[in-house]
Parts: structure tokens; sequence; C-alpha cells
């Protein structure tokens, strides 16, 4: 790392590297742009490698006021797959370790070599490291003697999953994993980027990872008839009936500009701007505030100091859901919609692609965005043969991506936001805006 640049004004946050993981066997950037641009939908049968019940929880979703659980979900493939020589841990606590860790430690390494910095050269270094995460039933009860024994109370930690990472890495910035359910990922890039803006770091790694340790969230849905009734996630469709959940990671390398400068550091966006509230009280706990996403959206595009026309491609939350697609549609019209029929930013959500990824959904989402605006094409959102009722499609301004759209530039730049929404009630919101040409050189994009 070089010497501390000069640190002036106009110095914002901007990612410099990223990793992902999705299903359908996506382990880099490259698979993971090839899946959205083919159009195609990576969910699939539950796993039958992971000792759950299956028979039991199909037989028994229709029971006592359940709705039918599809075997379709979208599940990471390398779930299992780890080194722990590589990280030098034993074989007996790399088994003990939520594979929430596993997962992302191993890309917080990947998006740091894809930025070209070296992991190794971080010992002692005044980096931070933010991850979204959920608790998701992972490994016997600590009351339950095992073999792993010992292990298991970092093994199942929340907290652990950023601070293994530190500790691997020997980072000496903050260490924060952030539960806010469903927005987790998109709440710890905002606190990552506080940070960053604050001087508790001058590099940060951030964002979120979701493995299913059972299919607790599938029951548990099932009884609130949440999931969908095919098993087909279907984010603002007039025909959408519920979510389906998947699994998923993504992390991101973030510095000041003036920082990545002067280590020589390929930007993939600049940070304009990131907000976070909480939807208060409404009719239920789990229940979105469509005045609450309203205020959001307008105070990050105020932060942004950017024009709602500006911003060309909104990755939104949509679940599938008909509440949530509902609130999510009635408070972007307020916001985003253009005054032009036929113009305003094109909407879609990768939920149609892999599922709902949980504490993971909004990194996954801000990769896409990231992978558009280096291909200047926005991928379309899937099984929408007929759009949404809720809004007025024609006269509101938001244009539904329905297939590979061409995405322009804008003043030399694509600028794009990403939503994530919490059942805990709180609410995320990114803008971030991506160079007009993103050239790769002859090993690739650096991301993977």
């Amino acid at each position: 790392m070089s010497a501390d640049p000069e640190v002036g004004t106009d110095d914002p946050v901007v990612i410099v590297g990223m990793a992902v993981e999705a299903p359908g066997g996506v382990d880099s950037a490259q698979s993971y742009w090839q899946l959205l641009a083919d159009q195609r939908e990576a969910l699939g049968p539950f796993p039958t490698d992971r000792g759950w019940s299956l028979r039991e929880l199909f037989d028994g979703s229709r029971r006592d006021g359940f709705k039918q659980i599809h075997d379709l979900g979208g599940f990471l493939t390398g779930a299992g797959t780890f080194d722990p020589d590589f990280f030098g841990i034993s074989p007996r606590e790399a088994v003990a370790m939520d594979p929430q860790q596993r997962v992302a430690l191993r890309l917080a390494w990947r998006a740091l070599e894809n930025s070209g910095i070296n992991p190794d050269d971080l010992a002692g270094h005044d980096a931070g490291c933010y991850v979204g995460a959920s608790a998701l039933e992972y490994g016997p009860a600590l009351s339950q003697f095992s073999h792993h024994s010992g292990h298991l109370i970092t093994g199942t930690s929340l907290g652990v999953i950023s601070g293994r990472i530190a500790y691997t890495l020997d980072l000496a910035g903050p260490a924060l994993t952030i539960d806010t359910s469903c927005s987790s990922a998109l709440a710890a890039f905002h606190t990552a980027v506080q940070g960053l803006l604050s001087g508790d770091c001058d590099l940060a790694i951030t964002g979120g990872v979701a493995v299913m340790g059972t299919p607790g969230y599938f029951v548990e849905f099932a009884k609130q008839h949440a999931l969908s009734d095919d098993g087909h996630c279907r984010p603002y469709s007039a025909h959408a009936s519920g979510t389906v959940w998947a699994e998923g990671a993504g992390m991101f390398v973030l510095q000041r500009r003036s920082r990545a400068r002067a280590d020589g550091r390929e930007v993939l966006a600049e940070v304009r701007a990131s907000a976070v509230n909480s939807d208060g009280r409404t009719t239920g706990l789990t229940a979105p505030n469509e005045a609450a996403q309203a205020r959001l959206f307008r105070r990050a595009i105020q932060r942004a100091g950017v024009a709602p026309a500006e911003i060309g491609m909104v990755e939104g939350h949509g679940t599938g859901t008909l509440l949530g697609d509902r609130v999510e549609l009635h408070s972007l019209v307020q916001t985003y919609g253009a005054t032009a029929a036929g113009a305003g930013a094109l909407l879609g959500s990768v939920k149609s692609n892999i599922g709902h990824a949980q504490a993971a959904a909004g990194a996954l989402g801000l990769a896409k965005v990231l992978l558009a605006a280096e291909h200047a094409a926005v991928p379309p959102t899937l099984h929408v043969d007929e759009p949404s009722r809720e809004i007025d499609w024609d006269s509101q301004g938001l244009r539904l991506a329905d297939k590979l759209t061409p995405w322009p530039a804008h003043n030399g730049h694509r600028t794009a936001a990403v939503s994530a929404f919490g059942m805990s009630g709180t609410n995320t919101h990114l803008i971030v805006s991506m160079p007009e040409a993103v050239t790769p050189d002859a090993s690739g994009p650096k991301a993977a």
C-alpha cells in the first residue's frame, strides 16, 4: 500500500473489486453475467447432501394451513467446498464453521485479489470488514455434545463471520457483522461507506452471504402463505404469488477515490449515496411502508446530487410477493417515475433468476448493476408475461426490463439505484455511478 494520499473534500468512496457466488454454478462475475444475459433461471431441486428430511418437508407442507412447498430453490453448488489448509484452519474446526463463514472468507480473499491487492499485504492495516448475514440454523445446538463441541461457539456465531475474515487477514480496522434480515448486505455496505468517510478505516471489505443450514425459511413462509405457488419468483408480475428462497454471496472492496488513484486501482463504480431507514410501525412487524420507502429514495437522491431522470437502472428488491411488490412499485413511482411516457428508469430484480438470497440479496443486486454497466445492457426480469397492474406503466415512467436492453450512458456515466428491504423493517437504498467505458484487459474484468 502506498503512503497516505492528499484527501480533499471531493473524495468519494469507490468500488475497486468484487467477487460473487450464486445459484446455477455461478462462481465468477463472468459466469454471473452469462446467466443474466442468457435469461436463465438458476433454481433447482433441494440439495440431497445436507441431511434435510425432504419427504417430510414436502408431504407435511399442506397440513395445518401451510402452503405447498415446491422442490425448487436457489442453492450454491460450492457451499460445502472449502480449503481449510489454505486459510490455516484445521479440518475439524472447518466442519464446525457455518458455511457462511467459509464462503464469506473465500470471497473476501477473491475480491481483494480481483482488485489487485495481495491479501497478505493487509496484515496490521486499518482495513475494515463489514458483512451482512443472518442466522440460518447451521449445525447442532450448543447444548448437544458432539465431536465439534468447543468449536461451535465461534463456528456458528454471526459476529465471527466478519471476525474470521479480520483474523485471517490480520486486519486492524472495524469488523462488524450486520443482521437486518433481507437488507443486511446493503446495510453493511452503507456502514462500510460511513467507516471510510469517517476515517475508521482506509479500505473496506463488505458484502453479504446466505447459506441455508436447514429449509426452515421455506417452512416459515409456507405457514405465512408467502411462498410462490409454483416455485418460480415473479417480481413485478401481475401473476406474482410469493417468493422463492435462495443462497448466494457477494463481496466488494471499497476505498476513497484518492487512495484508489494513488494505488493505481481500476474503479468499477463511484458510490454516489447510500441511505438507511426503518418502516416504523405498520400493519404488521414484517409489513413494508410505502411512505418510508419513498422518503428513503428521496434522501438518497438528494445526497447523490442527481436528478431522478439521470438514473437509468433501478435494481429493486422485487421479491414477487403481492404486498411487497405493490408497496415498492408505488414508492418507486413517487420518486423515479418520469413525466414523459416511455421514459424513466429500467426496473428489474435478479430474484427472478436466482430466487431471494436473503441477507445477500442486496449484494447480488449490486453485482448485477456493476456488470450491466460494464456491458452497457440491462438484463431482463423473468416470468413477467403481464406486468403488475398496481401502476400504469405507460404513463408513470418506470419501464420493466423484460428483455436485454441497451443502457446508454448519460454525461459519460451510467447511474443506477439498488434497493433492499428487510422483514426487520430496515430499508436500504444505494446509488452508484459507473464510468461509460470499462474495457477489461486480456485477463478479464477485475471481478470474479
